[in-house]
């Protein structure tokens, strides 16, 4: 697969999932644009693929607006966005603050929403493009303790499906990515409060994620990254409006 002469964005970018997203895009030909909170990481990894490092807080519109400010002075037209940036607060409902709430659907789901309201209709016009929006198999199944967290990648299925049945005759594609538990920061700050909720051991709590999945493991970033990487290909243009899981077989759509 080329995608020698593409752009991508890739949110989220310095880390886990988000990186070898950029990694797997780069490594095809396409020219790759990170943002990220912490400038260190996204430079670090845009040094490494030969792309270009943009911080940005996406869970604030001013982070938003200030990242469309900044690209046409390093990308003439972003060819694939990849919306991979987001976060995984858990709590019970009556503990699910305001500012959790807000804080998950503004990064989880109002950012990808922003970015693909400036960013897709070039691509419309250009005649190529491709949407990849990083969900979770949460955003087709439900979990204890996470409504806030369920809730923004619900909305991010649905606006993945939104656009898809608007653009179908455009050769733009829109799809999601479902993973299950993936080995990354996330699943560590996930073991280390299940740890310390239930008083067992790191090793236990990371057991309980991993029995989760039928396959009893955690997955790779790079797992997800392929199926990002096939998503982008032109041979996948009639893959359009799904939501993939990618869980080891736990959630079967």
């Amino acid at each position: 697969m080329s995608l020698r002469g593409k752009t991508a964005l890739v949110t989220g970018g310095g880390r886990g999932i988000g990186r070898a997203i950029a990694e797997h895009l780069a490594a095809a030909g396409a020219r790759v644009v990170l943002t990220g909170r912490t400038l260190g990481e996204i430079e670090e990894v845009a040094g490494k693929i030969g792309g270009l490092a943009i911080r940005a807080d996406l869970a604030e519109r001013a982070g938003v607006e200030g990242l469309l400010a900044a690209l046409p002075g390093h990308a003439e037209r972003i060819d694939m966005l990849v919306n991979n940036a987001g976060l995984a607060d858990s709590a019970p409902l009556a503990r699910t603050t305001n500012t959790m709430w807000d804080t998950a659907l503004a990064l989880n789901v109002t950012a990808a929403f922003e970015l693909c309201r400036a960013l897709v209709p070039p691509m419309v016009a250009a005649g190529w493009g491709r949407v990849v929006n990083v969900a979770s198999n949460a955003g087709i199944s439900g979990y204890s303790y996470t409504s806030a967290y369920c809730a923004s990648k619900h909305a991010l299925v649905g606006l993945t499906r939104a656009l898809a049945a608007e653009l179908a005759r455009t050769p733009v594609t829109v799809n999601a990515v479902c993973p299950g538990w993936v080995d990354t920061r996330m699943s560590d700050e996930a073991t280390r409060r299940i740890a310390d909720t239930t008083k067992r051991s790191t090793e236990e709590a990371r057991a309980a994620l991993e029995r989760m999945s039928p396959q009893r493991r955690l997955l790779a970033p790079a797992e997800v990254a392929h199926v990002v990487l096939m998503l982008c290909a032109d041979e996948a243009r009639g893959v359009h409006g799904q939501a993939i899981p990618i869980d080891g077989g736990q959630v079967m759509a």
